[in-house]
């Protein structure tokens, strides 16, 4: 069996990736502003939910190598993830006032 391994560029460019979105992430959640606590506009709660599962999916198959496995392993992993952002997210809907 032949290992797949990704190369340096490619886990530098990844990385470099994740550490932007991370930056994003906190500019759309606001954080870092002195004032008082405000709920999330839901275009906010919307690009950071997408932007985390973004980089799950490139953690998990940069990272840890997923996207040489069978299609059965990714697909579970992506149901997963899917399900967890959904979950978070209908969280996030029910909290929400009126």
């Amino acid at each position: 069996m032949k290992e797949v391994l990704p190369g340096t560029r490619r886990l530098l460019l990844t990385w470099l990736l994740l550490v932007t979105l991370t930056l994003l992430s906190m500019l759309s959640a606001q954080l870092g502003d002195g004032s008082q606590w405000r709920q999330l506009p839901l275009w906010g709660a919307m690009l950071i939910l997408v932007s985390a599962g973004f980089k799950v999916q490139q953690i998990l198959m940069v990272y840890l190598n997923l996207r040489v496995s069978s299609a059965g392993w990714k697909s579970s992993f992506m149901v997963l993830l899917v399900a967890t952002l959904l979950l978070v997210f209908s969280g996030y809907f029910a909290a929400r006032p009126g």
